[in-house]
């Protein structure tokens, strides 16, 4: 997910190809060298198509990008692991100008996905 996030930063789709099989931090490190031209136009790629940062469309491909990782048998058990614990992420940001994805929006999809799990959905 890392590398995905990452690449949503670049407007070359092959370049994006490549960064989506980046993990972790190889990934973010890859990353930080596109913050400076996303975070001054606050547009994000995906396929070689614009996305305003703050729109509507941004937010399905990141729901997209969260609905199919929900299908990983190994995700979902660990997500159902934690149970009914509110989850947090100490490492970004709040300000969406800032970053790809805040921690209100990263915690907030995991826990409706967590949700949908355990009802079996």
């Amino acid at each position: 997910m890392e590398g995905l996030m990452q690449a949503f930063k670049i407007e070359d789709h092959e370049l994006q190809k490549q960064v989506c099989l980046l993990i972790g931090k190889a990934a973010k490190k890859f990353g930080q060298d596109y913050n400076g031209v996303w975070k001054s136009t606050q547009t994000l790629w995906w396929k070689g198509r614009a996305h305003p940062r703050e729109s509507g469309a941004y937010q399905e491909l990141v729901d997209r990008a969260f609905d199919a990782l929900a299908t990983n048998e190994r995700f979902q058990k660990i997500l159902l692991f934690t149970g009914t614990e509110t989850l947090t992420h100490s490492i970004g940001s709040h300000d969406p100008k800032e970053t790809v994805l805040t921690e209100e929006e990263f915690c907030s999809r995991l826990m409706k996905l967590r949700a949908l799990l355990a009802q079996g959905k």
